[in-house]
């Protein structure tokens, strides 16, 4: 696979693909961890079965997703050794460091506890199994800080100097805590536990449209929709505390995000809805725009000065054309979620929230938007630094290996395209399949048949799924009754 595409290109498209895929499954197990550990604590502190059995339930769900973002996590760093070498040799004192720490604080932290988390119910006291869900969810925090400081610090590196044309660590107090870190930090962890959370009230959603109005159904959607509510207005608010960081350390990202060509130096700066912008033309078509609302969004004044795309060389521009619609994209899609999330108040106070099936028929169509609006963003932070790898210091053309060929990265991508299309779409068909079933009471079965006080040590990871996606069919009964 080339298709004329210079090496640079492939390589590109190439980590793209295996980041767009990776970056899902984190996500998903990040808020997914965290949710347990709510459902766990609820257990323990109230002993009402239904928390016990949507533990039970989405604990499943959330070993695939793990163990799928472990794979795709290993995979994404050969690449810096094969197609980005050059990065590796001039940036890695920094990058590698801070990946290693992830590596010695999160995945050991994670690796130690998880299995005491998916095979230990039953074998380890209630409190010990609470510790060791707690430990894994803050591992997951403690994972995405160091991905998103390494991340940051390529968007706007400080606390380095460059020595023969090296990279060298100077402070890494100011390496880690980056002019642009918070907000990434802020703005991922809120998305991460959007996804999440849509991903439960998209799962309620189907079944409650289905017909099934018993209590896990009706807990999982009220959790769920009440995450929805908190982050995604919390999220608004990052998102403007992230955008006036971005307008200061990255103007040129931020311009062509806006679609914005002329600096507006004795005129108000317009918000456009709709154009297409022309990187060749430097002008946007089709312009829909609403006058003054671009400079009170992103500078907080009616008559804000926002630097324009054409101050900037044209070797230094970002792709205005993806990146105005990625970011309109994603923010498009959290109104949608902020939406959700309002007419779901109204519904609990009309206490129409479990019957009204258009309602229902929208949360299953915003379940997945969480992923859609998480990759756009990823988009735009990623497309909106080029053509910068490390931004400001390092091209991305001169990260590039010298020893890859376009026959050889093309080779690899398309081996990636087809062992990504069997293995992690079969992992997501499979929680697909979870997510049809539902979840089921945790009942209790005589000893003799496989039930409490009595367990065989599972033969691999998806064994702690105690209960088959096929086969019984077992009783939903209210544990109450």
């Amino acid at each position: 696979m080339d298709f004329n595409l210079t090496v640079l290109e492939l390589a590109r498209i190439q980590f793209a693909f295996t980041v767009s895929f990776h970056i899902i499954f984190p996500a998903t197990s990040i808020g997914l961890a965290c949710f347990l550990t709510i459902l766990e604590w609820k257990w323990l502190t109230t002993q009402n079965l239904i928390y016990k059995s949507l533990y039970k339930y989405w604990i499943k769900i959330f070993a695939i997703a793990f163990g799928m973002g472990v794979v795709s996590g290993v995979v994404m760093s050969y690449q810096f050794g094969t197609n980005w070498s050059e990065f590796s040799r001039i940036a890695g004192s920094i990058t590698g460091p801070l990946l290693t720490y992830e590596v010695l604080s999160a995945f050991f932290l994670e690796a130690g506890f998880l299995g005491i988390m998916l095979f230990g119910w039953d074998r380890v006291s209630p409190r010990a199994h609470f510790i060791s869900t707690l430990m894994v969810a803050v591992g997951t925090c403690i994972s995405m800080f160091w991905i998103l400081s390494s991340n940051s610090w390529m968007q706007t590196p400080q606390g380095f100097i460059i020595d023969n044309g090296i990279i060298v660590p100077q402070d890494w107090l100011a390496i880690i805590f980056n002019p642009s870190f918070p907000y990434r930090l802020a703005h991922m962890a809120a998305a991460a536990f959007l996804v999440s959370s849509l991903l439960v009230v998209g799962t309620a959603a189907w079944h409650l449209y289905k017909g099934r109005r018993d209590e896990l159904v009706k807990k999982s959607f009220s959790m769920g929709l009440w995450m929805v509510l908190v982050t995604s207005l919390l999220q608004v608010f990052i998102g403007d505390m992230h955008g006036l960081n971005t307008l200061q350390h990255q103007p040129a990202k931020l311009a062509a995000i806006e679609g914005h060509w002329e600096t507006n130096h004795d005129k108000a700066m317009p918000l456009i809805l709709f154009a297409l912008p022309d990187m060749q033309a430097e002008r946007n078509r089709y312009e829909v725009s609403v006058p003054y609302l671009g400079s009170l969004i992103l500078t907080h004044h009616l008559d804000g000065t926002v630097t324009g795309l054409k101050d900037f060389a044209p070797e230094d521009r970002p792709n205005s054309l993806i990146v105005f619609w990625s970011f309109r994209i994603m923010v498009g899609l959290g109104v949608l979620m902020v939406t959700l999330s309002l007419l779901s108040l109204w519904l609990r106070k009309r206490k129409q929230l479990y019957e009204a099936s258009w309602f229902h028929r929208f949360a299953i169509f915003m379940g997945p938007m969480g992923y859609v609006a998480m990759l756009a963003g990823w988009v735009t932070t990623e497309v909106g630094r080029q053509p910068w790898v490390v931004y400001g210091i390092l091209r991305t053309r001169e990260g590039l290996s010298h020893t890859v060929s376009a026959e050889q990265v093309g080779l690899s991508l398309t081996v990636f395209v087809v062992v990504y299309t069997i293995v992690f779409g079969t992992g997501i068909f499979y929680i697909l399949k979870l997510i049809n079933k539902g979840p089921e009471f945790a009942g209790f079965i005589s000893p003799e048949a496989g039930g409490p006080g009595h367990f065989k040590t599972p033969m691999r990871p998806l064994s702690a799924v105690d209960e088959a996606v096929e086969g019984q069919q077992k009783s939903r009964e209210n544990p109450h009754d």
